[in-house]
């Protein structure tokens, strides 16, 4: 008898692993897609996963789908590993009715959602699904504002992350953009409120699914994408190694690991990589790269407003979250979306207790009405705001030029930065050389026999003045001036000296950023 029952709890369990049936995963695999629980394989420690609620299935009567009862559902959920690091999990099956969210659909991703904030651990939702299930009707939209509510109540507490590994539409896009970061495949991902069919019926515009939401609109243009794989594996492999840099939950601080790479390492290329000529481009990313361990750094929206570079690394095996101002791009001029950009990972860090390390060159706002008309007041004091906000451990270096009131923003002692560090290339001023004496010394220029070679003059006068770190050194809002070979072990330094710091912010039930 026990034979007999243990027999059919087999077949059960095959039954729920075989999705939509074999026609239709054969379909899906013909796609270049992996089934739900393929995609869980990748993802996941080997034999570290155990589902939940295999055996639930919709309850719907409606429009005769009570006819197409599956296993599971149209969803897969449970726990895992990640490097041996527990995790929550739920992977969407295409195969099972478009991947559709039924009101126990979303009861299993609700369930495990609640498991993950009770133990602490972060949720990861592989999304591969055409949304609401139409069927349901109003029970469907249901599940989905839980889930968003659940989304939102996890914000902070827990790390989220969305894969989208097909077509995500509708209701189905907003989980996935209130969550920390999403991913998407190249060529086999889409998210779109709507989609072609009814942008060309509401607006006749002619636009596939790739144009509309595809990986690289939403990694270029929109900024709702932070990583791309290029094909399914890869994405999830990214996952893994997203998980590297953050801690379980809030409560927790950013992991160490061991550090192979020399914490004294100085590194005398640095000295010259700042160029003579103020006006002439380097790339910040050869900077973070022979400052951090082993030059690893792992970069966030790296194809979305360049002109801005985040990303997590290492340092002595600290965790820590990178943001630098990109002087081959715009020549680091910080515009909307790179306000924003930075300001949503400056606060992710802060919210899992990853000590933030900036790198400065920037020469100010972007000016135009464009900017002006679009909003830049508004979304640079999101980037001020994330700064003041942060209460992890600050670190900067200013490498060239901070100017104005992007000096101020772009984490000044003034706005609580722990450490501050300067080299001997920066300029903190006002405003660069050629502005100023074009204002302060208009007239004196004007009227000069030889106009331009008096405003050269001044510009020379100017700059040996005020271009420099020896002023802001002297009023105390630079730390120190270092050489640039120093800067690695400075920053490791900073980092033990720093690590339980802990600034306060007024007691409150939530501040008020410029959205």
């Amino acid at each position: 008898m026990t034979h007999h029952l243990i027999e059919k709890l087999r077949q059960r369990r095959a039954a729920s692993h075989a999705g939509g049936g074999e026609e239709r995963v054969q379909a899906h695999r013909a796609r270049g897609r992996n089934t739900a629980y393929e995609r869980l394989e990748i993802l996941l420690d080997s034999g570290s996963f155990h589902e939940v609620d295999a055996f639930v299935e919709h309850r719907s009567t409606n429009f005769g789908i009570d006819k197409q009862r599956y296993p599971g559902d149209s969803v897969v959920t449970g726990w895992g590993k990640i490097n041996g690091r527990l995790v929550y999990v739920y992977s969407q099956d295409f195969t099972v009715l478009g991947g559709s969210l039924s009101e126990v659909h979303a009861a299993k991703i609700l369930k495990i959602m609640e498991m993950a904030m009770k133990t602490g651990a972060p949720m990861i939702g592989l999304n591969d699904s055409g949304g609401a299930r139409i069927q349901e009707g109003v029970e469907s939209l249901a599940g989905y504002a839980e889930i968003f509510l659940h989304n939102t109540m996890a914000s902070g507490v827990i790390p989220q992350i969305s894969v989208i590994m097909g077509p995500c539409a509708g209701g189905a896009v907003y989980s996935p953009a209130l969550t920390d970061f999403v991913i998407m495949v190249k060529d086999t991902s889409y998210m779109f409120i709507t989609g072609p069919n009814v942008v060309k019926q509401v607006l006749n515009e002619d636009v596939n699914a790739e144009s509309l939401g595809g990986a690289t609109v939403h990694a270029t243009r929109s900024g709702v994408c932070h990583l791309v794989g290029e094909d399914e594996t890869q994405a999830l492999m990214l996952v893994r190694e997203l998980l590297n840099y953050l801690p379980q939950n809030n409560m927790e601080d950013a992991p160490v690991q061991p550090a192979s790479d020399d914490p004294l390492r100085a590194d005398v290329a640095l000295d010259e990589i700042v160029p003579d000529n103020p006006n002439k481009p380097y790339d910040i990313k050869e900077v973070i790269n022979r400052i951090v361990d082993d030059g690893q750094f792992f970069e966030i929206q790296e194809n979305y407003a360049p002109n801005i570079v985040v990303g997590f690394a290492r340092l002595g095996g600290n965790s820590v979250g990178i943001i630098a101002n990109q002087p081959m791009v715009l020549a680091g001029v910080l515009d909307i979306h790179a306000s924003e950009k930075a300001a949503r990972f400056i606060r992710t860090c802060d919210a899992f207790n990853v000590p933030l390390i900036t790198f400065v060159d920037v020469p100010g706002y972007m000016p135009g009405t464009e900017q002006e008309h679009n909003g830049i007041i508004r979304s640079g004091a999101k980037l001020l705001y994330a700064y003041c906000e942060a209460t992890v451990p600050k670190l900067t270096v200013t490498t060239r030029k901070a100017y104005g009131g992007a000096y101020c923003v772009m984490s000044s002692k003034h706005i609580r930065a722990d450490l501050n560090l300067a080299w001997p290339t920066a300029e903190i001023a006002v405003m660069g050389p050629e502005g100023a004496v074009e204002i302060i010394n208009r007239r004196e220029i004007a009227e000069a026999a030889d106009p331009v070679a008096r405003k050269n003059e001044l510009v020379a006068e100017y700059r040996a003045k005020f271009a420099h770190p020896y002023i802001a050194a002297a009023r105390g809002f630079v730390d120190d001036i270092i050489e640039p070979r120093e800067t690695r072990a400075r920053l490791i330094n900073a980092l033990q000296v720093f690590q339980n710091k802990r600034d306060e912010n007024p007691p409150r039930k939530h501040g008020n950023i410029p959205l």
